[in-house]
């Protein structure tokens, strides 16, 4: 579901002037390796002693009860399972998350007019920087040089909290996702959006190449009429939408159609789409550009009886249950696989992979050196005792051993340690089939137990300084060895590379946005009102539109849709959201010269 702006609705309250930002009352709350030697070695001391009275607490006391606001959550109430147990067992603390994607907006409505949004925050940078601006967010400037695991990226925490207005050296945000490779490289194999078809069944219909979407679609129509159905007899179809996550991350409209528009180099910022040069903005509604593209693919394959007809009121979990059941024939996110591919599957051809499609330039963001967007905060209402039990919290998070958690799993479940230090992946099928945990860590299973706050300080693809790998198990050398299968081969040997993203910058075929730190204004009372408005409109009709029965409704559509957006005001919100993004877009070409 979305996090809209509501400021219109806030901006009369003496205690709120955030937009969809606000943190309050009870205080407050993905990425390189850990710390390096910037802490002092009285820094280290004083955190192991921190360390030290929270093992104590542990043991001991009542536990405490921090809320996560979260803007990134599928899930809302307390976190169970392993990761509670994990977590518990270290601070004593239940995580409750409040998540707007799943109880709506209104309880950020409701949640900010009595001045407590939660304990923990995580919001994206807009909000963020709103929150900040109505002393709703901590100042944690003197503590955070005591916390050796967040003082190890005190460089992009400064680049982003340099960028709030009005700001003199003071740090209330921690960006997620953060990395220490470089803003301009790409230094994964598999980018976040491309087209992934199971690999047998693509072979099984000759492994045609695919020239443009036309050619993806019979594609697809091929596949599922050669197979309509899974292995237990369950309706099959080419792909299976969702409508949980529409309008958010700074992008309107459908987000499963927002994620498809990188396939052809463009990526929505808001109201406005920018261009695969980096440079040019065109409207949203522009039957040129890729909204309208990408709209128009699904409407070709639904008429193709090739879109799952649950799509457009089935939740996130519905449709991650038919990913893992082998309902779904087409994947567009990198993450999805997880849902599918296991070693058994790599080994036997049935894997997802990426499949070129010969008229796409795949967008991609650089490697998140100053994160993903969305900032850690904790609110300004917190007393000490939480404070300091919210700020152990987050350094742990951001710890070697906090990112192996998130990102590895558990020891001796999902992975082992050999002699030289290094792991290897078992149990890979653990998220998807939900395999029970050892009883150590609570039983119940693993999909169930694992991490609710869902985004992390560190990113997956940062170096573990306890392995000298990544701590995403896709770039260990134990998998990248145990996954040189026949079908990894047989991919390399069709298209002339060992890895997706290889295949791309070898055929100039990947478009790559350097990583910025970069603080935008936040919506004026007016303009969120137009925003909501013409947010719902390009939902409502977007959704129509997939299930179009011929070109010339979906068209006559099309066309209401923008008279009804342009009634709202939809032209002085892309004249704002141009000006909104206009730094963003300078920052990062500067990089580029």
């Amino acid at each position: 579901m979305k996090l809209k702006k509501v400021v219109s609705l806030l901006v009369a309250s003496t205690m709120i002037m955030a937009t969809l930002a606000g943190c309050g009352s009870s205080a407050g709350g993905a990425a390189p390796a850990a710390s390096d030697s910037a802490a002092s070695t009285d820094s280290s001391a004083a955190s192991d002693t921190a360390a030290a009275d929270t093992s104590t607490d542990a043991a001991s006391g009542d536990t405490m009860e921090i809320e996560v606001y979260d803007a990134a959550a599928n899930y809302q109430g307390l976190q169970t399972g392993w990761f509670d147990k994990v977590v518990k067992d270290r601070f004593n603390i239940d995580l409750n998350i409040i998540a707007p994607q799943v109880a709506g907006d209104a309880i950020y409505q409701t949640r900010t007019s009595a001045g407590n949004l939660g304990d923990i925050v995580l919001l994206d940078s807009v909000d963020f920087a709103d929150c900040v601006k109505a002393g709703l967010i901590k100042d944690i400037t003197a503590d955070l040089p005591n916390y050796p695991n967040l003082n190890g990226y005190m460089d992009q925490i400064k680049v982003y909290n340099s960028g709030l207005e009005g700001n003199n050296g003071e740090i209330y945000g921690i960006p997620t996702q953060m990395m220490n490779t470089s803003p301009i490289e790409y230094s994964q194999d598999v980018i976040y959006s491309s087209p992934l078809l199971r690999w047998d069944l693509y072979k099984e219909i000759g492994a045609p190449d695919i020239k443009d979407l036309d050619g993806l679609v019979d594609v697809l129509g091929q596949i599922q009429a050669a197979h309509p159905t899974n292995d237990a007899g369950d309706p099959a179809y080419a792909v299976s939408l969702w409508p949980d996550w529409d309008g958010n991350d700074n992008m309107m409209g459908i987000a499963n159609v927002v994620q498809l528009t990188t396939w052809y180099g463009e990526k929505i910022k808001d109201s406005a789409i920018l261009k695969a040069d980096g440079k040019t903005f065109v409207p949203l509604t522009d039957k040129t550009a890729s909204y309208y593209k990408m709209l128009k693919f699904l409407n070709k394959l639904y008429k193709a009886g090739l879109v799952d007809p649950d799509s457009g009121t089935q939740d996130w979990n519905a449709a991650c249950a038919k990913m893992s059941s082998g309902q779904v024939y087409m994947f567009w996110y990198s993450w999805q696989v997880g849902f599918w591919n296991s070693q058994e599957r790599l080994d036997n051809g049935t894997a997802m992979i990426f499949v070129p499609v010969a008229d796409q330039n795949y967008y991609a963001d650089a490697d998140a050196y100053y994160g993903s967007g969305r900032v850690f905060g904790v609110g300004s209402g917190v007393d000490d005792a939480k404070y300091q039990k919210i700020m152990e919290f987050l350094d742990w998070y951001a710890s070697p051993e906090g990112l192996e958690f998130q990102h590895a799993g558990i020891k001796d479940f999902n992975y082992t340690v050999g002699a030289d230090g290094k792991f290897t992946a078992i149990n890979d099928n653990a998220l998807m089939d939900n395999l029970p945990v050892p009883e150590e860590y609570g039983g119940a299973g693993y999909n169930d137990g694992n991490n609710q706050i869902n985004e992390w300080i560190v990113s997956a693809n940062a170096i573990n300084p306890n392995t000298g790998e990544t701590y995403a198990k896709d770039y260990w050398a134990s998998w990248k060895e145990s996954t040189k299968t026949q079908m990894k081969q047989e991919w390399a040997d069709k298209f002339g590379a060992a890895e997706p993203a290889e295949w791309m910058k070898k055929n100039n075929k990947l478009v790559i946005s350097p990583n910025v730190a970069v603080t935008l204004i936040s919506d004026t009372a007016d303009i969120s009102v137009i925003r909501n408005q013409c947010e719902e409109t390009l939902e409502d009709y977007s959704w129509q539109m997939i299930f179009a029965d011929s070109d010339a409704a979906f068209d006559s559509m099309w066309d209401e849709m923008t008279a009804t957006m342009d009634g709202n005001g939809y032209q002085d919100l892309y004249a704002f959201d141009c000006e909104k993004w206009q730094p963003q877009i300078d920052a990062k070409n500067a990089l580029l010269k």
